[in-house]
């Protein structure tokens, strides 16, 4: 039967639409897999079985239609697939094959299903770093994993950027987006909820608080999301400029999906979307977000950390730009971000930040002295794209808070310029220059 006849033949077989593009894609698939084992036997001298040809064609059929799914269900979560780096192989042994919706699936039976992980096409042997079961590797694996890793060889994995790709810089409350960003900490608050630190380089956006300052002294601002401060050990493991994402996720995602790589990977989140919790951003995985672990080669990851390094490099772009409503001397002082100050080395030590006033109390200036001592005492709330702080104006430093009613009009959104008359404000987005 000539190609013609055979190509006509196989687009005549009735078929469902649900079913009709892999099965188009087949015969392509066969033809490229014959094609290729015929260039290796008149070229290279090398040539395959029948069934290696076919399981070729297979694979083959099985990544241009985007990848086979598998559901795999164990006795309890540790025996699950730990993959350590992108491009590693799973050799599956015993599952069922089925049809769902016209996509191929495969169902992993506990009691009679098997698989082993090899390491990718930066190896050469057959010793699996995982194996499930009674799983014993024949000599198709063998002959199948050196023809995914030479595939590999020639493979570039890319997460890539799409019209839904965006960095924390551009994040909006209830868009719903892709993130490509690297794993920080992981800290469990519960048995089945963890928070997730995620980082990408870039400074969120400030956010407008609505607040009744007469609550600070009752119900102060949050220093963050989570309920109890992480320590100062896990602070110094965070770089110092950039936004630092909360997401809260829960059991079964963080063992089949965070736990494989853990702190320093990088991955892309597919579908989620960030809410505000008194001012500060965090995140929300949604029933339909999906995470891939990402190579650090990946062309994304490289945009994220050059950006991130072009930050650091010009000395200026690193933090938020001042507002001119302060001006201060030690011209020659850098600035630092609010993290360098929280895990700065020395218990003493002045600073020079960019930070926002979110938050004052006492807030009305008749009350800044106290009325027993005559002694200044106010507490400011101040944050960066870093951090959020409590910091103290206490005694002598407070000689010249009399200035201060013109900095808070300015910096919360009073009623009227130059004085706070009104305990229900809003935080703005100015970034004034302070002494810490």
């Amino acid at each position: 039967m000539s190609s013609c006849n055979l190509l006509s033949a196989w687009h005549g077989v009735k078929i469902g639409k649900s079913r009709m593009r892999i099965w188009r894609l087949a015969i392509l698939a066969i033809w490229w897999s014959v094609w290729e084992e015929r260039n290796d036997r008149c070229f290279n001298g090398r040539s395959a079985s029948v069934q290696a040809v076919w399981s070729r064609a297979k694979y083959l059929l099985l990544e241009w239609e985007h990848g086979l799914s598998v559901n795999i269900f164990t006795e309890d979560m540790t025996m699950l697939p730990r993959v350590r780096s992108l491009g590693d192989i799973i050799a599956l042994h015993n599952v069922l094959m089925k049809d769902h919706k016209g996509n191929a699936q495969a169902l992993f039976n506990k009691k009679c299903s098997s698989f082993a992980l090899f390491e990718g096409k930066s190896c050469m042997g057959f010793i699996p770093y995982q194996i499930y079961s009674n799983f014993h590797i024949t000599d198709q694996d063998e002959v199948l994993v050196t023809q995914i890793r030479t595939w590999l060889a020639h493979y570039k994995f890319d997460a890539g950027m799409n019209e839904y790709s965006l960095q924390l810089r551009d994040i909006k409350v209830g868009k719903y987006f892709d993130l490509v960003c690297k794993i920080l900490h992981m800290s469990v608050v519960v048995d089945d909820v963890s928070i997730l630190y995620v980082w990408d380089g870039t400074d969120a956006p400030p956010t407008e608080i609505q607040m009744n300052l007469d609550d600070e002294a009752r119900i102060p601002l949050p220093l963050q999301s989570e309920q109890s401060p992480l320590s100062r050990d896990v602070l110094c493991t965070f770089p110092c400029v950039g936004t630092v994402l909360r997401f809260t996720v829960g059991k079964f995602f963080e063992d089949i999906g965070l736990q494989l790589q853990g702190r320093g990977q990088w991955v892309k989140f597919r579908n989620i979307t960030c809410q505000l919790q008194s001012g500060l951003w965090k995140g929300v995985l949604l029933p339909t977000s999906k995470i891939r672990l990402l190579s650090d080669k990946d062309s994304a990851v490289k945009h994220c950390e050059r950006g991130y390094v072009e930050r650091l490099s010009t000395g200026v772009d690193h933090l938020p730009r001042p507002s001119s409503i302060t001006e201060m001397g030690y011209g020659h002082v850098g600035f630092s971000s609010l993290m360098e100050v929280l895990t700065f080395t020395k218990v003493t030590q002045k600073f020079k930040c960019v930070v926002r006033f979110v938050a004052i109390y006492p807030w009305q200036p008749e009350d800044f002295r106290s009325p027993e001592t005559g002694l200044y005492r106010i507490r400011f709330t101040l944050e960066d794209p870093t951090a959020r702080i409590h910091a103290y104006l206490y005694g002598e430093d407070g000689v010249d808070a009399q200035m201060l009613p013109i900095y808070m009009s300015e910096c919360l959104r009073a009623s009227e310029p130059g004085a706070l008359n009104d305990c229900d404000t809003t935080a703005d987005t100015i970034y004034i220059s302070f002494f810490v």
